[in-house]
């Protein structure tokens, strides 16, 4: 009984690529000898990659030995692009203070930062950048709850 029963089957059950092909009989004897011609060399491939296999032909005036001609094979690959990934910046969504819960939590958060009074900054730069700072915090993460749910 043969130990590696079941490599020499997976061996015998792989397609034998020199003849998936249809070429004259000078592109598939791979010996010759004393006037006789055989095809002893063979390419073989698992069956899920046969369809990547373009052509299997001999070489005939390219030889490893003096009675041997060389077996060759082409494959062909598929090359995958590699996406960019594209970044952008996060948009706050000012149409989420239409919301009553985000327009109270955004009026007590602005108003803390600036100071808790009525009065405006008379500096608008900082003021405008104070409340883009509370409305990524809230409004994000408003979106990112209803996001979830």
């Amino acid at each position: 009984m043969n130990e590696n029963h079941g490599l020499l089957q997976d061996f015998t059950c792989r397609p034998f690529l020199n003849t998936y092909f249809k070429k004259k009989e000078e592109y598939r004897v791979t010996f010759k000898s004393g006037g006789r011609y055989t095809q002893v060399d063979y390419v073989l491939c698992r069956r899920c990659n046969l369809k990547e296999i373009g052509d299997c032909k001999v070489l005939a005036g390219d030889s490893v030995a003096r009675q041997h001609w060389m077996v060759v094979c082409r494959k062909v690959l598929e090359v995958k692009k590699k996406r960019r990934r594209v970044k952008t910046e996060r948009r706050i969504r000012w149409w989420k203070l239409k919301a009553e819960d985000c327009s109270v939590r955004f009026r007590e958060e602005v108003r803390q930062v600036l100071g808790g009074g009525e009065e405006v900054w008379d500096d608008w730069a900082t003021t405008a950048e104070v409340i883009r700072e509370e409305a990524d915090d809230i409004l994000v993460e408003a979106w990112r709850c209803l996001e979830e749910m």
